[in-house]
């Protein structure tokens, strides 16, 4: 379906929660929380990172440098996720989390995956969110494949909201219409 200038598809899981497919810049998401596709350091990088530190401005950089001081002195382990505050995005807070980078799905990738989509799905419902949008996590720079990442992340999103109805919308805000068409196709062997 296209909705200005954006394609999205949204569906229901056997939950109240609503889970939404669109293709745009995260950046811009009004929800309670953007999931920040992050590195370990906390300290901003390339892709989806480097466009939520340079638009959300220099105070989630200070949060992050707070969290690598006070929690993880080296650095933010891969599966886990830190909360900040949004800065000048839109979304009131930014979970950061580090994926998994790909090497051949043989050293754990898709569990780690699957705890970084989790992780980062707790911490948002302990800060009470009921919106959260997500990138597709570790598919860029990390390497991890799009079909395999788009199951675990949509099967990971579909167990977590049938036992917590806590959220209202997941969105997955995803760069361009191929990776939008794989996410699609995916959604419908899981929902």
């Amino acid at each position: 379906m296209l909705i200005g200038d954006e394609i999205m598809f949204e569906f229901k899981s056997g939950s109240a929660t609503m889970v939404q497919l669109v293709i745009g810049d995260i950046t811009d998401m009004t929800a309670d929380v953007i999931v920040n596709a992050a590195n370990s350091t906390l300290l901003g990088g390339l892709g989806v990172d480097g466009a939520i530190h340079s638009k959300g401005g220099p105070k989630i950089l200070e949060e992050c440098k707070k969290i690598r001081a006070t929690t993880w002195p080296d650095g933010l382990p891969t599966g886990y996720a830190a909360i900040t505050l949004g800065g000048n995005l839109k979304a009131k807070y930014v979970i950061h989390t580090v994926g998994p980078i790909w090497h051949g799905g043989l050293q754990g990738e898709a569990d780690l995956l699957k705890q970084a989509y989790r992780n980062s799905l707790k911490l948002a419902v302990s800060y009470g969110a009921k919106t959260v949008a997500f990138p597709s996590i570790s598919t860029g720079a990390y390497g991890y494949p799009l079909k395999e990442a788009s199951y675990i992340a949509l099967k990971t999103i579909k167990d977590f909201v049938e036992k917590d109805s806590s959220l209202e919308k997941v969105y997955l805000i995803l760069f361009s219409e191929q990776i939008f068409n794989i996410y699609l196709a995916a959604s419908k062997q899981i929902f």
